[in-house]
C-alpha cells in the first residue's frame, strides 16, 4: 500500500475517533475536552513530517492554507459565527490534520479546488442547515406546526424541558408570547421557571445540537463523498 494511502486512513481513523468521542462528551455534558484537539494537531503534525520525509507531499503550497484557515476560523469566533470554542479548536486542528486532499481507494468522488480542511467545515454547514427542514417534517408528523417555531424546535412538556439540554424558544413579553432564536444565558433554567409560573405545560424548545455532531459527519462525508457544495454548484451550472 502506498505510503500516503496509509497516511490518509489514519487521519480518518484519528479524526473519527477523536470527533466521534468530543460528539459523546459534547451532548451529554456540553464540553469537549481540550487534550483531544492536542492529540488531533499533534498527530497531524507528525504526519506532515512522514509524509514530508517520504517524499509524498505533492504541493507544498497546501500547507500554507493551515495558518490561513487557522486565522479564518479564529475570525468567525471571534466575531459569532462559530458559538463553541470547542468548535473552533476542533476545526483549527482538522486544519492540522487534513491540509491535503486524501486518495483513498478513488475516494473521494467529488473533489473540487478548495482546501480539503475548508470543505469538512462547508459540508458541517450544510448538514447543520438540514436541520430546520427536519424539525418542520418531525412537527408535520405530530401535528404541531406552528411557524417560525416547527422550524427551529419541537414542543415539550415543561417538566420534561427542565431536565434536558434544550433551550426555550418562547417567552412571554406583556402577556404575549414571544419567539426568541437565542437565549440571553446558556443556562435556561429560570427562563422556563417563569414559563412555568406563567401557567404554561408545554412550550417551544430547541435542542441544544452541538455543532461538532455535523462536523463529525461532514469529516466523514468529504473522505468519501467530498465537496457538497462544490458538487450543487456543479449541478446547477454545468
Amino acid at each position: 500500500m502506498d505510503i500516503s494511502v496509509t497516511l490518509d486512513i489514519i487521519r480518518l481513523i484519528v479524526g473519527t475517533i477523536i470527533l466521534g468521542y468530543a460528539c459523546y462528551t459534547d451532548l451529554k455534558t456540553r464540553m469537549a475536552p481540550n487534550i483531544l484537539w492536542i492529540i488531533m494537531g499533534g498527530v497531524g503534525v507528525i504526519l506532515l513530517i512522514v509524509q514530508y520525509l517520504t517524499g509524498n507531499i505533492q504541493d507544498l503550497l497546501y500547507l500554507l492554507f493551515i495558518p490561513l484557515i487557522i486565522a479564518i476560523v479564529y475570525i468567525f469566533f471571534y466575531i459569532g459565527l462559530i458559538f463553541g470554542g470547542a468548535d473552533a479548536k476542533a476545526i483549527m486542528s482538522l486544519a492540522i490534520l487534513n491540509p491535503f486532499w486524501p486518495s483513498l481507494f478513488g475516494y473521494p468522488q467529488h473533489q473540487s479546488v478548495m482546501p480539503f480542511s475548508w470543505v469538512i467545515f462547508s459540508n458541517s454547514i450544510i448538514i447543520f442547515l438540514l436541520i430546520p427542514p427536519s424539525l418542520l417534517i418531525y412537527n408535520a408528523i405530530k401535528r404541531e406546526v406552528e411557524l417560525p417555531f416547527a422550524l427551529i424546535g419541537y414542543k415539550m412538556d415543561i417538566e420534561k424541558a427542565k431536565k434536558k439540554f434544550v433551550w426555550p424558544l418562547e417567552k412571554i413579553v406583556d402577556g404575549k408570547r414571544k419567539l426568541v432564536i437565542m437565549p440571553e444565558d446558556f443556562d435556561t433554567s429560570e427562563h422556563i421557571r417563569e414559563l412555568e409560573r406563567q401557567g404554561l405545560k408545554r412550550i417551544w424548545v430547541t435542542p441544544k445540537i452541538p455543532f461538532m455532531v455535523p462536523l463529525l459527519i461532514g469529516f466523514i462525508v468529504a473522505y468519501f463523498y467530498g465537496d457538497i457544495l462544490f458538487s450543487l454548484i456543479s449541478g446547477i451550472i454545468p
